[in-house]
């Protein structure tokens, strides 16, 4: 029986395909083994042992996983989250009103803003933490500023405190939550703002019932983007908290390289890695109900 010849634009497009494919595998394949790999390493090590010289021991004792009912672990990782959640808001607020000036008064400019804003993070992280907590030290310029106005006094302190831990996770994240937001309203409809102002809403509140809604997948993403690495950043306690303010990550870098208990902490990142695996899930669950209701 003879067969019949593809178009050519279709033989093309399955050709592009599969050049996709075979350029997306290796990367695939290496995310996927090393991944999988640490993993397995980290959960069989939660149910091992130390030997009286500190070094870890695979095994099967449950030790580790019922020392995470201690209060005090409990304590930490809500403060983490805690900490995450006021992060994630506060970058909001901030990323919002950048987002929104880029994409709609932007104009040629907007990639040269875009690019303003983005290449200041190509410098290490531990290099602008410490920028920043010169910012805020008690002698910086900004609550000398303060003082200056007489909207703070000689008491008043930024690091060392929960202020200033939320401070140094949202200058290292607030670009997480402006590209994505950026992104969604670029390709927002713009006229549903112009709609809205036609029916005599003001500007705020056009952008809270209108704009707020048809950008709030970019939103949900930048705050997946911001809550993940703020849950286990530790860098930000170390330079700008005190002992009153750790972290997850401050307690599970203790237990691997201060404490030489690596069981103890494997059981902890895996209990950190399940509290972000529920908050991925609800962000997939939800995105995929938003592009059902999309779709109808």
């Amino acid at each position: 029986m003879a067969t019949t010849a593809r178009p050519p634009r279709a033989a093309g497009k399955a050709a592009r395909e599969r050049l996709w494919t075979w350029l997306m595998l290796p990367g695939t394949l290496w995310m996927t083994v090393f991944l999988l790999a640490s993993l397995i390493l980290v959960a069989t090590l939660a149910f091992g042992t130390t030997d009286p010289l500190g070094n870890p021991r695979f095994g099967f004792v449950l030790d580790n996983i019922t020392a995470l009912a201690d209060p005090a672990y409990r304590t930490v990782l809500l403060r983490s989250l805690g900490y995450a959640l006021v992060t994630c808001a506060v970058c909001l607020l901030i990323a919002y009103p950048v987002a929104y000036a880029i994409a709609t008064s932007g104009g040629r400019y907007k990639n040269v803003l875009i690019a303003a804003i983005v290449v200041p993070f190509f410098a290490n992280y531990l290099v602008r933490m410490y920028g920043w907590s010169v910012v805020l030290s008690d002698d910086g310029p900004l609550l000398r500023a303060l003082r200056a106005i007489g909207l703070a006094d000689g008491g008043t302190r930024i690091l060392q405190t929960g202020t200033g831990v939320v401070a140094g996770l949202v200058y290292g994240f607030v670009v997480f939550m402006i590209i994505p937001l950026y992104a969604a309203m670029e390709r927002m409809d713009t006229s549903l703002i112009e709609a809205g102002r036609d029916l005599y809403a003001g500007p705020l509140r056009t952008f809270l019932f209108v704009t707020v809604p048809a950008t709030r997948q970019g939103a949900a993403a930048g705050c997946v983007l911001v809550l993940l690495p703020a849950m286990g950043d530790f860098v930000s306690v170390q330079l700008m908290g005190g002992p009153d303010q750790i972290m997850i990550g401050n307690l599970i870098q203790d237990k691997f390289f201060q404490g030489q208990n690596w069981p103890l902490g494997s059981a902890l990142t895996m209990l950190l890695m399940a509290v972000l695996l529920l908050g991925m899930l609800g962000y997939l669950r939800r995105t995929r109900k938003d592009e059902a209701e999309a779709v109808r």
